[in-house]
């Protein structure tokens, strides 16, 4: 298949939107994949904030940073995407690059502790707070499950109707594909 699977597309658009020295923030660390990516993306001058609720996805995220020999580019926060404007210093405001979600329970653990709509939406209010200009926000959407189901249609309710006039959104999905795959949503921050 030629076609872009959603996680490597959803690289592709950070690609086009991050370089070295930028700032950007992994919203759902989980186990380290998007960090790791992001911490290599933007190099030892950039900064990685990285978000999760479960202290197990941050150790599983350093450890993965570790074991790939990461810059030292990364900090962590124990705490919701949702709370992103009270944890983050002051100079990130107005200067992020580009933030990507990965919705859903973390793989491996308990599948009961999800992301949950109406603080992933709180997130994306905030985000378009403090991106740059023609920064980027990627969602990509597991929706196999029941919260994941509710937080899909919340989510997408919401991003349907963010004004057009202040940023671009993109969904990006396999339609002839079985079992919910998960699909991308991406929201640029107009200039």
């Amino acid at each position: 298949m030629k076609l872009e699977g959603v996680l490597p597309f959803a690289r592709t658009l950070l690609r086009s939107f991050c370089t070295s020295g930028d700032l950007v923030i992994d919203a759902t660390c989980g186990n380290g994949n998007d960090t790791l990516f992001l911490s290599k993306l933007v190099g030892e001058d950039g900064r990685v904030f990285a978000f999760d609720i479960q202290e197990q996805a941050i150790e599983n995220s350093k450890l993965r940073l570790t074991q790939n020999q990461a810059a030292d580019n990364v900090t962590f926060y124990h705490a919701s995407h949702h709370e992103m404007m009270e944890q983050l210093p002051e100079f990130v405001h107005g200067n992020v690059s580009g933030a990507i979600f990965n919705l859903g329970y973390l793989p491996g653990s308990d599948k009961s502790i999800t992301t949950k709509g109406s603080s992933t939406i709180d997130a994306i209010k905030q985000l378009l707070h403090i991106l740059k200009p023609e920064g980027i926000i990627i969602l990509v959407i597991y929706h196999g499950h029941e919260e994941g189901k509710r937080e899909k249609e919340l989510v997408l309710d919401f991003v349907k109707n963010i004004d057009q006039k202040k940023a671009h959104v993109l969904q990006y999905d396999f339609i002839n594909q079985k079992n919910d795959p998960p699909f991308v949503v991406a929201i640029e921050r107009r200039g």
